[in-house]
């Protein structure tokens, strides 16, 4: 197999993504990506330049080197430099990224591959950003960035803080998390937004939690209630904290 059909290969399966997922991003056909993977043809140079936007490579990394290699690959280098300056940077997940970031959260090449950046005010731990799309977290808007710090146990979560929970079961949430004390291994996970019901998940299905520290949003996309929005939405939650109340006690 040519190096370029080697690393687009081995590219797509560091991001957890499918053939048909790979060949959406490059605007070609699964087929197309099948036939470049199993060396049946040669990558086209516009395809080419695609995937090495998309990977920060430049052409020569892509055609000349084998990027699978640990020893002077540029994901190690990148790892390299990234620990020399001694910053906090901060790998975010958007959306898009979600569904390879559940099969590769433990990949340290996988993280390696996200985007990064710093906030001065927060430093000294283990930061990961997620943009959340949804109303369930109302007032928080659509198209927000929840910056979390990670959190190592579960025996850690504060009842009624906010998290980014990721699980087996719903993926990446963002929610308010309730501890059952009757049921030591499940937790509550409840909305902002009470349009939406809370719902349990098992402590089993839980890979990772991440306790919200900052949030990110665009300006001007703040949501403003009406007095008839509220007079329900306090309805709502007061019919929610009696069932919560019950199921909890």
């Amino acid at each position: 197999m040519s190096l370029s059909n080697k690393n687009m290969k081995y590219l797509r399966k560091l991001r957890g993504w499918t053939q048909e997922e790979f060949a959406n991003k490059l605007r070609i056909k699964r087929s197309l990506l099948g036939a470049y993977e199993e060396e049946r043809a040669e990558p086209r140079i516009d395809v080419l330049e695609i995937v090495a936007d998309m990977f920060k490579l430049s052409l020569d990394d892509l055609l000349r080197k084998d990027l699978s290699e640990t020893k002077g690959s540029y994901l190690s280098k990148r790892r390299a430099q990234k620990m020399a300056a001694g910053r906090g940077e901060i790998p975010f997940v958007p959306v898009k990224a979600a569904a390879g970031y559940l099969a590769g959260y433990s990949d340290p090449e996988f993280i390696d591959e996200l985007n990064t950046f710093t906030l001065p005010m927060l430093s000294g731990g283990d930061y990961r950003a997620f943009e959340i799309i949804g109303d369930s977290m109302m007032p928080t808007p659509s198209g927000s960035v929840i910056v979390g710090e990670k959190v190592e146990s579960l025996e850690e979560v504060k009842t009624n803080n906010t998290y980014i929970v990721v699980s087996k079961t719903d993926g990446i949430v963002y929610k308010r998390m309730l501890k059952n004390n009757r049921v030591k291994n499940k937790y509550t996970l409840v909305s902002d937004n009470p349009a939406y019901q809370p719902y349990t998940v098992a402590a089993e299905d839980i890979v990772e939690v991440w306790q919200a520290q900052m949030i990110i949003s665009k300006a001007n996309t703040q949501q403003r209630w009406d007095v008839g929005q509220i007079a329900s939405m306090v309805s709502n939650l007061q019919q929610q904290v009696s069932v919560l109340k019950k199921k909890i006690n």
